[in-house]
């Protein structure tokens, strides 16, 4: 009897091991095409866009400081008042309007004598003053030659200080929109010539982040990793960087 059914149990072990192997075999079939897909769908290759535009300054901040010094609190005040009225006639006559000339308050400071050790003492020496003007103009160039003329008035024996002018954009904020609008365009251009290049077709968008923006002057190869405002310069260069993930399609 056992011998009689022994065949058949063979045969039957044997088909279930075939069903068992098919079984495995289709299961890691679907498990490698869904592994593959899904990585498929994961690739992704990340590419920087860069854009640069030269902009001329449209606003320039300039000061001057006027100083006198006296042993004579009053006598120094009126040397002090003296000289900026002076300096004051001198932009006006140079071109600039009253209102544009915006004075500071006073800022005195007293100097004390020093004994034979050369210790500061309680006894008075004298007194220096000074007092800033500061000067907001849309013309640029004037300024620029103001800020190297107005130096004359020392000859008249003013104790005059010219600081270098500071040169801003009021553009700025729509610069920096442009900007980022044009190295988003040169991010998805790199992608495509290097996807071309590659056999892969760039897909959509995953995720973009922008870099800092620097103004700097025009040729200039400074950087910072903080981001640059050059108010120096007349001419300026704005780059700006972003960083643009794309999914890729093969």
């Amino acid at each position: 009897m056992n011998d009689i059914h022994r065949p058949y149990d063979r045969l039957g072990l044997l088909l279930l091991g075939l069903s068992l192997a098919f079984g495995m075999i289709a299961t890691a079939f679907l498990v490698t095409t869904t592994l593959e897909r899904l990585k498929r769908s994961n690739e992704t290759i990340t590419v920087k866009g860069f854009a640069e535009r030269r902009v001329t300054s449209d606003i320039a901040v300039w000061r001057g400081q006027v100083t006198a010094r006296g042993e004579d609190l009053r006598a120094c005040y009126e040397t002090l008042s003296r000289d900026m009225e002076r300096a004051r006639a001198y932009l006006v006559q140079n071109g600039l309007e009253p209102g544009q000339i915006e004075l500071s308050s006073v800022n005195t400071m007293t100097q004390y004598r020093q004994n034979e050790k050369g210790y500061q003492t309680h006894e008075i020496a004298g007194y220096v003053l000074e007092q800033s003007l500061t000067v907001n103009s849309a013309d640029v160039r004037k300024i620029a030659q103001l800020s190297k003329d107005a130096t004359s008035l020392i000859s008249e024996g003013i104790a005059f200080t010219s600081f270098p002018p500071e040169y801003y954009t009021s553009e700025f904020d729509r610069i920096k929109i442009d900007l980022l609008w044009e190295a988003t365009s040169n991010a998805r251009l790199r992608a495509e010539q290097f996807a071309g290049s590659s056999g892969i077709r760039v897909g959509d968008l995953k995720s973009a982040s922008q870099g800092v923006f620097q103004v700097t002057p025009v040729h200039s190869t400074e950087i910072s990793s903080y981001g640059m405002y050059d108010t120096s310069s007349i001419e300026k260069s704005v780059k700006a960087v972003v960083t643009i993930q794309y999914a890729i399609q093969k």
